[in-house]
């Protein structure tokens, strides 16, 4: 685990917002060399990946912060500011799917305003962001959040003691819910590549299949992370629900059923 890869003064570049960034970069790549093979000008690509970045930055933070408001008590500026109390730079502590959400929803307004073909530019985006989930999961494993319940030794994985894993599970091998979500990122990006080029009928094919299967993986692997008491949704018996899962549980329905209704539609008579 590298959650620092060097320090210069009060400056850190953490491993979490390299990965973050890298994911960033490949991700508006990717997607203007498609716009570019399917003939669309890369521009509303790069106005569009701005607002992706900025949003979902936003949206991870805020529903870190919601969550977590006691953390924040008698330093609200914190919240906000890249610059906390500590004198460490840089926001420590987002949701991922907070990000996620609200930059789909600002992405899908912006397009709408602009009149642009909402559902054929958001399938190329789909892609880039099962691609940017694979890199930025492996920035949680290296700073050591977003870690996994206790586990058998041969199994899990041990974190050091400086590390969020560490703090809560002191020498206890967890389980690494952080390459297993890293896992389904790649996963995710090779389906919808290879479904695109052998099954896709109709604009918003990979957008929705895309947060179809997202949202299935993050449900099943949400069952093996560690969440604290604030992000627990609801307890079943003995088993638990989280608020993530929560959202998971309504993205692949809502999305699975689009996807599903527009297969039947485009059908052959």
């Amino acid at each position: 685990m590298h959650p620092v890869l060097f320090k210069i003064g009060a400056f850190e570049l953490r491993s979490y917002g390299l990965m973050l960034a890298l994911s960033f970069v490949l991700g508006v790549w990717f997607t203007a060399y498609r716009a570019k093979k399917q003939n669309i000008k890369t521009g509303i690509v790069f106005d569009l990946s701005l607002i992706i970045i900025v949003t979902s930055i936003v949206g991870a933070r805020f529903m870190y912060v919601i969550f977590h408001i006691d953390e924040f008590r008698g330093r609200w500026l914190d919240t906000i500011n890249p610059v906390q109390s500590s004198g460490e730079i840089g926001l420590s502590g987002m949701t991922v799917i907070g990000g996620f959400v609200l930059a789909v929803i600002c992405s899908l307004l912006y397009l709408s305003l602009k009149k642009q073909p909402v559902l054929k530019i958001a399938d190329l985006f789909a892609p880039s962001v099962a691609l940017g989930i694979f890199i930025t999961r492996i920035g949680c494993y290296l700073n050591g959040c977003c870690y996994g319940k206790t586990c058998a030794p041969a199994l899990g994985v041990v974190f050091p003691s400086n590390s969020p894993a560490g703090f809560v599970f002191s020498q206890q091998p967890i389980i690494p819910t952080q390459l297993y979500s890293s896992l389904y990122g790649m996963l995710i990006f090779f389906i919808l590549i290879l479904a695109e080029k052998k099954f896709r009928r109709f604009d918003g094919f990979s957008f929705f299949l895309l947060f179809t299967l997202y949202g299935i993986a993050r449900f099943i692997i949400d069952f093996f992370r560690y969440y604290e008491h604030s992000m627990v949704l609801i307890n079943i018996g003995t088993v638990s629900f989280s608020v993530n899962q929560g959202i998971s549980l309504l993205l692949a329905t809502l999305f699975g059923g689009l996807f599903l209704q527009r297969i039947h539609k485009t059908k052959p008579e």
